[in-house]
């Protein structure tokens, strides 16, 4: 285990993390190929004689798969170049049937992006340093524990399914940013419709280069690699760990070896997987099977114009166009599916702060209680819509709302036929309500005693027993303004 770092200590330090971001395009068929990137098909069985590198099999590629690469690169502000080059990177794996992985090396796809940080305070400016494409290795699947009994399978579906690698350079410096620069990622992918971002199903996947370096030192330290990492808090606790290794480590003396990690979630440590191999120990020179990857000024034109508006702009339009806080905007547009949700509904009622709170509270957690997609929600735009104008229009009180709207998500049904089979129709004629505040007022004459003094805490005990009474389908203002009449003896 690392000896804990006692604070002082890490006030002398400073990390320095740089991440690689490998996406999965969505794509139907694969970068060279025409075989389905299908998830969780059959073992070995979307293969051809190209993606299981059989010799004299030359590939293809896809074209969709660039258009998206393009995509992901202009949102991250990349320039793109007119000329890229395929490579193949040279190494051996038991899942790499043919002994390379076509990637682009020194004239990538795009490059000299930026993203802008600020969950932690101050803005913090994040180069990205390339965006390329590449193809997916194949995936092994290990069974068994013992040796005797320890078997290792190769499925080689994945194998050549188009990526994109994102790569920063060394702007990072905390864990937290770590966290906030890939769940942007994520969250820009995503509303391209370029990757699903399920990082479970390894569709997104993250390594990061970590060192650490006394404060104040220009110089970087000895980096390591944490390889493989498959969600957002693995990485930020994966770092953490890592950052207070490397000072122990420094703080006994001795030197920071450069190597790859992987982060074992059990444990909660980093453990040694193999020395970092460097940029010349993959022998990179250019694909021969393929030529270079021309994207023509027309051609980025006609990918821009089929851009979809991204989170960061959708989130200030929200503030500005929908008088919304920014907090609430920025809920609303983490994933694309859930601002489409927040505008449909606000388009048939026109209640946007409204719809912003039954989004965020309501709606939002029954999708969670009931491990929902806002895609799956059996409340739809339409419902949520009709149910704010029945609160908005009298017919039913806000605390009614909530008992309808509970049963329209478990039922899937509309708030009418709700409010009809339970009977939950407000009431809005003061000639049914004054009766019962009159008796109400009877049975209590010490809280009116109280209230005429100026105690005005009472007036709230005399709100509650009307309701009571009214099995809460009184109107609450309405109850309000003839309880202040009647106690006042008006």
């Amino acid at each position: 285990m690392v000896e804990v770092v006692q604070n002082k200590k890490i006030m002398k330090y400073e990390a320095v993390i740089g991440l690689e971001v490998h996406a999965q395009l969505l794509t139907r068929s694969k970068i060279f190929c025409p075989c389905s990137t299908e998830f969780g098909a059959p073992p070995n069985t979307n293969t051809c004689p190209v993606c299981l590198g059989f010799p004299g099999a030359l590939p293809v590629l896809n074209r969709e798969a660039v258009v998206m690469a393009v995509k992901a690169a202009m949102a991250l502000e990349c320039r793109i170049n007119s000329i890229s080059i395929f490579a193949r990177k040279n190494y051996f794996y038991p899942d790499l049937p043919k002994g390379y992985q076509i990637s682009q090396y020194d004239q990538p796809l795009a490059q000299n992006g930026k993203m802008v940080l600020t969950g932690e305070g101050e803005a913090r400016l994040v180069r990205i340093k390339r965006v390329h494409m590449e193809e997916d290795a194949g995936k092994s699947v290990h069974d068994g524990f013992a040796d005797s009994d320890r078997f290792s399978y190769i499925d080689l579906n994945r194998s050549g399914t188009p990526l994109i690698e994102i790569v920063s350079e060394p702007d990072i410096r905390t864990p937290g940013e770590a966290y906030e620069y890939l769940a942007r990622m994520k969250t820009i992918l995503e509303y391209l419709e370029v990757c699903d971002g399920n990082m479970e199903e390894g569709s997104l996947r993250c390594d990061a280069n970590v060192s650490v370096r006394p404060s104040g030192q220009e110089s970087l330290g000895t980096k390591t690699e944490l390889k493989n990492l498959n969600s957002l808090r693995f990485l930020q606790k994966a770092l953490e760990y890592e950052i207070a290794r490397q000072i122990s480590t420094l703080e006994h003396g001795e030197k920071v070896v450069q190597e790859t990690r992987l982060w074992n979630p059990v444990e909660q440590r980093t453990t040694s997987m193999r020395t970092k191999e460097e940029a010349h120990d993959y022998r990179y020179f250019p694909e021969p099977d393929l030529p270079p990857l021309a994207v023509s000024e027309s051609w980025q034109d006609e990918i821009r114009a089929t851009m979809p508006e991204l989170p960061e702009a959708r989130k200030a339009r929200f503030v500005l166009e929908y008088q919304i806080p920014e907090y609430d905007a920025g809920v609303l547009t983490s994933f694309r599916p859930l601002a489409d949700y927040f505008e449909q509904t606000v388009a048939l009622c026109q209640s946007p702060k409204v719809v912003s709170n039954w989004i965020m509270g309501d709606l939002l957690g029954n999708l969670k209680a009931f491990d929902k997609t806002i895609a799956d929600s059996p409340v739809k735009p339409q419902e949520l819509a009709d149910l704010i104008k029945l609160i908005e229009c009298g017919k039913i009180s806000g605390k009614m709302a909530k008992e309808v709207f509970e049963v329209m998500f478990r039922e899937g049904t509309t708030p009418l036929s709700v409010i009809e089979a339970k009977g939950l129709k407000q009431i809005t004629d003061a000639a049914q309500i004054e009766p019962v505040i009159r008796d109400v007022i009877a049975k209590n004459q010490k809280a009116l005693e109280q209230y005429r003094a100026g105690k005005n805490a009472s007036f709230g005990f005399f709100v509650g027993q009307v309701m009571k009474e009214t099995k809460g389908q009184a109107n609450p203002r309405l109850v309000n303004d003839l309880l202040k009449k009647m106690l006042s003896g008006q």
